[in-house]
């Protein structure tokens, strides 16, 4: 589908809704979930093409032998080749609206030329054909264009579908002026090949009203389907900003993003710092130290995700990550430790700027905390906040005093299964803030 004219047919429908274009990028998206249901549309009609072939080569043939020519095997071969060539056109994304428009009108024509050839099949007279169950396929064909999720498909189709019987019903009443094979009783009707203009006049309604109650339908569905995307980018970059269960929670509340509710649970907060970085930012060009610490957070997040933690915030060269906050972990504190050491071998031998290596040091604590939403008006962000929050970034600190990269506290150690990591006693500290002395280890 050209982007051009994809982008004039969502512009219309962003319109409808009393809103402002949408940016490219959902367009994009919406441009890219159309494409997919062509791929979808174009798979169902071979499918149903196929299906046809079938029937044909399994069904008994009732004509008699000695007929020159037998049109159903042409037309169904023409419209196999269509349906491969819609196909393809679709899985290379090349079906511009035109195309659409082209091959709504080229499908009806198609299922309308099998449907006429059955009278030359079978040697009976044209009204013969307006009595195959046949004609039923034309809804499905209307009814597969509502993936599109846009109604001008839906009604190019069923117009199209109405036009082409009324034309089917045209050529058997002018195709002998002498004997239009009209009745107006409907046993004869259901018992010869007579017409009964009613019955025909019933189908070309029926038609119109299907696409009618599709398209309006698709005009509604439409909408949603915009709202859908925007949410759904919403939710992305959303989750950019704050955790992505947070931002899920978010969407899913009645409330929205509203500040002042927090939650209260245990969880394993690791805190993450680069040494000397005062020094090292005073080295790199600014633009050099935004790409450094950039690929930095990079290689840190991993390790985090992978065990399962959330980072909660960014502070300058700090990194703050909880684990079984907001994001349940029953073996958080030795998912932390795991964590803890992965960012030390993602960090060995890496080096930022010019040849710089980053060595981070680490701490990490377990104790009940408070998570929630803070900030005012329209500017919010999800952070954790405690005593123990605070305990975690001194013992980030205490890494200088005792020439290591990773502390943990007793309290995480004793929710450690024993004999999992190798710890070693550093000391026992009075930490500024807390009225009690707190024991201290490191990760041989």
């Amino acid at each position: 589908m050209s982007n051009k004219s994809a982008n004039s047919g969502l512009s219309s429908a962003v319109n409808q809704t009393g809103k402002t274009v949408l940016p490219a990028r959902l367009l994009k998206l919406i441009q890219d979930q159309q494409e997919r249901s062509e791929i979808l549309i174009s798979t169902i009609q071979l499918v149903i093409v196929s299906v046809f072939t079938l029937l044909y080569v399994l069904s008994p043939k009732t004509f008699t032998q000695d007929v020159d020519f037998a049109p159903v095997p042409w037309v169904l071969g023409l419209y196999f080749g269509f349906s491969l060539i819609r196909l393809r056109l679709a899985l290379q994304r090349k079906l511009p609206d035109w195309m659409l428009y082209l091959s709504a009108v080229v499908d009806i024509a198609l299922l309308l030329g099998l449907i006429w050839s059955f009278h030359l099949q079978y040697e009976q007279p044209p009204s013969f054909y307006l009595k195959a169950p046949t004609l039923l396929y034309l809804f499905i064909f209307i009814a597969i264009r509502a993936l599109h999720f846009d109604p001008r498909f839906v009604i190019a189709t069923g117009v199209s579908a109405a036009v082409g019987w009324s034309l089917m019903v045209a050529y058997v009443l002018l195709s002998d002026p002498a004997d239009m094979m009209i009745t107006r009783n409907y046993i004869e009707y259901m018992t010869s090949n007579s017409v009964l203009i009613g019955a025909e006049f019933d189908k070309v309604i029926s038609i119109l009203m299907v696409t009618g109650v599709l398209g309006l339908a698709l005009h509604r569905a439409r909408k949603l389907l915009i709202e859908s995307v925007i949410e759904g980018s919403a939710a992305r970059d959303l989750s950019r900003f704050v955790p992505q269960e947070v931002a899920q929670k978010v969407i899913q509340s009645e409330e929205g993003a509203t500040t002042g509710k927090g939650e209260v649970n245990e969880c394993t907060i690791l805190f993450t710092d680069i040494e000397g970085f005062t020094s090292i930012s005073e080295d790199l060009a600014p633009e050099q130290l935004i790409e450094a610490l950039n690929r930095y957070f990079t290689l840190i997040s991993g390790p985090i995700s992978e065990f399962g933690g959330v980072i909660s915030q960014f502070q300058g060269d700090a990194v703050l990550a909880t684990f079984n906050m907001p994001k349940a972990d029953a073996d958080h504190a030795s998912n932390a430790v795991r964590a803890a050491r992965e960012i030390q071998n993602v960090l060995e031998g890496v080096e930022f700027g010019d040849g710089i290596p980053f060595n981070t040091r680490v701490g990490i604590n377990t104790g009940n905390v408070v998570g929630g939403l803070v900030g005012s008006g329209d500017r919010v962000a999800y952070t954790v906040h405690g005593e123990h929050v605070n305990l975690t970034a001194r013992l980030e600190q205490l890494n200088k005093d005792y020439g290591t990269r990773i502390i943990v506290s007793e309290s995480t150690i004793s929710r450690i299964p024993e004999g999992l990591f190798d710890f070693s006693e550093l000391d026992e500290v009075s930490v500024r803030g807390l009225n009690r002395p707190v024991r201290i280890y490191t990760l041989k």
